[in-house]
């Protein structure tokens, strides 16, 4: 790939598990754009291209895709606003969002404007491409899984697997898609103390690495999503093992 921010080669194409899934590529760099598309169509799935962000919300619109890679310095409406438009519409498609930003500052701005994850640039295209794999994953998942509308709780934490909502005591909590996902996973696992690997395999089918802070900005949002009003602490840190929920 000769485009800027890639670098390696596509794995073998046209898999069988790709071959169902619609891809929205948001990137205002021409070159990139058509790299990406043909990246990813070379791997099996059907792609559409958007040069800016406005023209990508209107493409959602019509045709909603299974996914979004957008890039964060877009014209218009740059990358983090498009997030911001979608999840204010409740929308739960997957967002990859890629930038050449790198601080933890920008990436807590990506994630907490409802990015369901961060790649910076350059970046490998065999890594992209497992983490597209992954979102993936995680969405149809959450699609084909026949769960019973029965409700999981902790404490008075409460969550209905079928509709996807939380409550903590009589208080409805709106969580994103990946809150609830490591929500339900802490619910599920509780009282056992999960590790980071437990929890990144369990929310996002792989793991960062030791170095990366994606799963404490995670772990950030959700408790203050639920000790919003003083409620007693339910979401412990145990320092040196991961995070378990269990009552105080």
């Amino acid at each position: 790939m000769a485009a800027k921010c890639l670098t390696g080669s596509s794995p073998t194409a046209g898999k069988p598990s790709a071959m169902a899934f619609r891809l929205l590529v948001a990137e205002d760099d021409r070159s990139v754009r058509t790299s990406l598309a043909r990246a990813l169509e070379l791997d099996g799935y059907t792609v559409e291209v958007a040069e800016n962000g406005e023209v990508a919300l209107a493409a959602i619109a019509v045709n909603e895709p299974d996914l979004v890679i957008a890039d964060w310095m877009m014209p218009y409406l740059d990358g983090v606003t498009l997030c911001q438009r979608l999840r204010a519409s409740r929308s739960r498609l997957p967002i990859l969002m890629l930038t050449a930003r790198t601080e933890l500052g920008d990436r807590v701005v990506a994630l907490d404007a409802g990015a369901d994850d961060f790649l910076a640039k350059p970046f490998a295209l065999e890594e992209l491409l497992a983490r597209v794999r992954a979102l993936l994953r995680r969405s149809s998942y959450d699609e084909r899984d026949e769960i019973a509308n029965t409700l999981a709780a902790v404490s008075d934490l409460r969550l209905d697997l079928a509709s996807r909502r939380a409550w903590r005591g009589e208080r409805e909590i709106s969580f994103t898609k990946t809150e609830f996902d490591l929500v339900e996973a802490l619910v599920r696992q509780s009282p056992t103390v999960c590790t980071p690997t437990m929890l990144y395999d369990m929310v996002w089918g792989y793991d960062f690495g030791p170095e990366s802070k994606t799963l404490a900005v995670f772990i950030g949002y959700v408790r203050r999503k639920l000790e919003h009003l003083g409620e007693p602490p339910i979401l412990h840190t145990v320092r040196g093992v991961g995070y378990t929920l269990r009552p105080n």
